[in-house]
């Protein structure tokens, strides 16, 4: 829940810091003394929408931070996970307002988009006002309060895994249906192109692999005669190497008589014989790889025309045609054996829909059915609130050729406010008197399920007085006891029933020549004194104080 408010430069305000408690908060003072102001602040906070307006004059940017303690499982946490964002014991939302009208959002100083900081801003708090309680008359809300007051939302979620799977099976069987169909119109051409290719056998590297090979062997084709004339004269019927073996054995010969002569020419011949020799082995294998079967050389190029005419033909690189050849495989196979898997593919989807309905089905009546509980409870705050003549209805609406994710239905809050009226929308029917009414009385009924932390509730009790001030003050009170309740008021009544009283003022500086908004917490004695007043108005007398004193000890009986 918010614990603290934080306002830099912002119209009226230079500084300000406000600590708040649990329970209920009320926030009083003088018209225009800046309560519209601190609202406006604390909803840039939340994600609202920016204004340069909102700039103290002669500053060049305001900053408005609220700190909440949030629970790790709350919604609030959830949306930092999902973006990101590190989560903390305290969530501190931050917005920064340009005077040229720019705006900069954080989250426990990591920026944000003004989108991720409003949903967090909506998790976190509710703002009601006199003329703005979309929270609850927004009819897209309407089903999850009623889903959260009844204890529904593991059925809802039950339901939305469903209407996943439902989908996912629908998807699997359309898009093998529309394969079918894409291979049915195609059929003769695709079991030709799969034969062809089937036939043709192309693999990956192939192209490459042979164009190597055919180079390698047009190669040797034109060096070979080279070589062989070079053996011929190394190790032919022409080579040196038998004369100048037969010299080495006549020089061996005299060499008995003269080895100092001879030795150094044999040695010299012996190693020219040698090196003749290990060339001649070099020129043996080198014919012996350029040796190949001109047939090779055809097979191989009739194969590269092969796979080329069909690259041509195909519109797809050579080593393409594997991949190529495996997909039309695939599609003569669905076409062969499609019309079985269609089958399947259909059962599927009819045990899809046939699960989703039935859990839809069963949750339509569950909400049928706790409608009506709802309404019961509902119902029963409005004569303390003085709409005793009204009544509260939620409207179900189940439509079955409407599935959606959370079901068939379509939920909204309707009200009569007198009998014998037509019923109708919330929004459309109250007037700004009941309609605040109708929401405290709904706000009330679900501030254990479906609320934020923190509802702040600007002059619900407009247009009101007495008796009706006094439920308004003992129902907002009921309702700090759940979740923490902020209420800006200007009925003494709501304001006695207070656990802490805030109190705005406006105050004169610089000799008058400027003002600011203040917020001060009252002790017991100065609370007194502001509800005095906002009994009695500019002069406070003897009479107020007693009255007030009797607010203040009722409020605590």
């Amino acid at each position: 829940m918010l614990a603290r408010l934080s306002i830099r430069d912002i119209v009226l305000i230079e500084r300000l810091d406000i600590e708040f408690a649990t329970g209920l908060a009320v926030l009083t003072g003088e018209t225009g003394a800046g309560k519209s102001i601190l609202l406006d602040a604390f909803a840039l906070a939340l994600g609202g929408r920016g204004d340069a307006g909102l700039v103290r004059h002669g500053a060049e940017q305001g900053q408005v931070t609220a700190v909440f303690d949030v629970p790790k499982a709350h919604p609030a946490a959830k949306i930092l996970a999902e973006n990101g964002l590190e989560d903390t014991d305290e969530m501190i939302l931050r917005r920064v307002q340009f005077a040229d009208g720019r705006t900069r959002a954080f989250i426990n100083d990591q920026s944000i988009s003004v989108q991720t900081l409003k949903a967090v801003g909506a998790a976190l708090v509710e703002i009601h006002g006199q003329h703005d309680e979309r929270a609850l008359v927004d009819a897209s809300t309407h089903r999850r309060l009623l889903d959260a007051f009844a204890g529904l939302e593991k059925d809802v979620t039950a339901v939305e895994a469903l209407w996943d799977a439902r989908r996912t099976a629908n998807t699997a069987l359309e898009e093998h249906r529309a394969g079918m169909e894409r291979a049915a119109r195609e059929a003769d051409y695709l079991r030709h192109a799969s034969d062809e290719l089937k036939q043709l056998a192309p693999k990956d590297g192939e192209e490459t692999a042979l164009a190597s090979r055919r180079t390698t062997m047009m190669q040797g084709e034109k060096i070979a005669s080279d070589l062989r004339e070079a053996q011929e004269i190394v190790g032919g019927h022409n080579s040196p190497v038998a004369a100048l073996s037969a010299a080495v054995r006549r020089l061996e010969r005299r060499g008995v008589n003269s080895p100092a002569l001879v030795e150094p020419a044999v040695k010299a011949i012996d190693a020219a014989i040698n090196s003749l020799e290990e060339a001649d082995q070099h020129l043996q294998a080198a014919l012996a790889a350029t040796d190949f079967d001109p047939l090779e050389l055809e097979r191989i190029e009739e194969r590269l025309f092969a796979l080329r005419a069909a690259s041509r033909k195909y519109s797809t690189p050579v080593d393409g045609l594997a991949a190529l050849a495996a997909k039309y495989a695939a599609d003569v196979r669905l076409i062969d054996a499609g019309a079985e898997q269609l089958k399947k593919l259909e059962q599927a989807a009819i045990e899809a829909d046939a699960r989703y309905a039935a859990a839809a089905k069963k949750l339509s009546a569950a909400r049928q059915k706790l409608a009506e509980k709802l309404n019961k409870a509902v119902n029963a705050e409005l004569a303390p609130l003085k709409l005793e003549r009204a009544k509260f209805m939620t409207q179900v609406e189940t439509d079955e050729r409407a599935p959606g994710p959370q079901g068939f239905d379509r939920v909204e809050f309707w009200v009569q406010t007198n009998p014998g009226t037509k019923p109708g929308p919330l929004m459309k029917v109250a007037s700004g008197g009941e309609l605040s009414r109708f929401l405290l009385a709904l706000k009330v009924v679900l501030s254990d399920r479906g609320s934020a932390p923190t509802l702040v509730f600007d002059e619900i009790d407009t247009g009101v007085g007495g008796a009706v001030a006094d439920a308004i003050g003992a129902r907002l009170a009921r309702l700090a006891g759940q979740v923490q309740v902020m209420a800006v008021t200007h009925a003494p009544q709501v304001a006695a029933r207070a656990d802490q009283h805030l109190l705005i003022s406006k105050d004169a500086l610089d000799k008058g020549k400027r003002v600011a908004t203040r917020v001060n917490a009252l002790a017991a004695d100065h609370r007194r004194e502001e509800i005095a007043r906002m009994l009695a108005g500019a002069e406070i007398t003897a009479e107020a104080r007693a009255a007030a004193e009797r607010l203040l000890r009722a409020a605590t009986a």
